[in-house]
């Protein structure tokens, strides 16, 4: 009995099997890279190996870009490439918290409500996602961050109120699926408490999910960012792509386009690369599409 609950749990041949397949779309392991190269330049900045005179200003107002300076200086003479690979670090922190956040809470309460399925929890957890997801997205999350605008993290509390929702419906789904499954009733026979079959056989069993669904978060709350840094809700100490994009508005009508450029173009690149890899990953990871033979 003990070896067919077991069995049923991640091995690690599905995952090798994920990545042979992850290897073999192109377009997939394309992102990756992307990803992979974004990520480095973050670790560099937090070893502070490039981007630490990002707001170093200089006599050099509005260079065009050159040998010193990569993409040409701001209206104040800071280098806009140093600013733009800074504001790479605080991206990832700002996709890594709220990604890490969201999937916790977001699988925690889906799975408790698939769990306890129809009793007053679930209820309750269905209407809260019920009324969270009724509210305008941008509104919501712009009025919870200007309401909590005096502490450090409010960006990131609203964010999280916010995408927890989506992943705790996923989870509830597969875990209402799961519970159904012969080897949970089998756990549940043998003496088993809920919480440890819910730990032990459950969870386990929506990591896949879980990994795909933190993807998507991460870059939504990286634009999400962008856009509350644009209007003044986000990122207040260092710099951030929305502010950069903010501050251009007005480079822009002088016809300094610096600042606009290196900002979107890091933006854009990064969302392109992780919309590809996150693409690719859910397939690599779905159990439909794997080829067991």
């Amino acid at each position: 009995m003990t070896h067919t609950i077991n069995k049923v749990a991640p091995s690690k041949g599905l995952w090798r099997l994920s990545w042979q397949q992850l290897k073999q779309d192109a377009t997939g392991m394309f992102g990756l890279y992307i990803v992979a190269f974004y990520f480095c330049v973050t670790v560099g900045v937090w070893f502070n190996l490039w981007g630490t005179n990002w707001s170093e200003t200089s006599a050099l107002f509005n260079q065009n870009p050159s040998i010193h300076h990569w993409f040409g200086t701001n209206a104040i003479g800071q280098d806009v490439a140093a600013r733009g690979i800074y504001a790479t670090k605080v991206a990832f922190e700002v996709g890594f918290l709220v990604a890490f956040c969201s999937a916790i809470i977001g699988s925690l309460a889906g799975a408790l409500a698939g769990l306890k399925q129809h009793s007053w929890l679930d209820h309750f957890i269905l209407w809260l996602m019920g009324v969270l997801d009724s509210i305008p997205f941008y509104l919501f999350v712009a009025a919870i961050a200007y309401a909590l605008k005096n502490y450090a993290f409010s960006m990131h509390i609203a964010m999280i109120i916010v995408f927890w929702t989506t992943t705790a419906r996923i989870i509830r789904s597969e875990v209402i699926k799961i519970t159904q499954l012969d080897y949970i009733e089998a756990a549940q026979a043998i003496g088993n408490t809920q919480i440890k079959v819910l730990f032990k056989h459950i969870l386990p069993n929506t990591h896949h999910l879980l990994i795909v669904q933190s993807t998507l978060i991460f870059i939504a709350a990286i634009k999400t960012e962008v856009i509350l840094s644009f209007l003044g809700l986000g990122v207040k100490e260092g710099i951030s792509w929305g502010l950069m994009i903010a501050e251009a508005t007005n480079d822009i009508q002088a016809g300094y386009f610096n600042n606009f450029i290196v900002a979107s173009g890091f933006l854009f690149i990064l969302v392109i690369g992780f919309n590809f890899f996150s693409d690719a990953l859910q397939d690599a990871l779905d159990p439909k599409t794997q080829n067991t033979s």
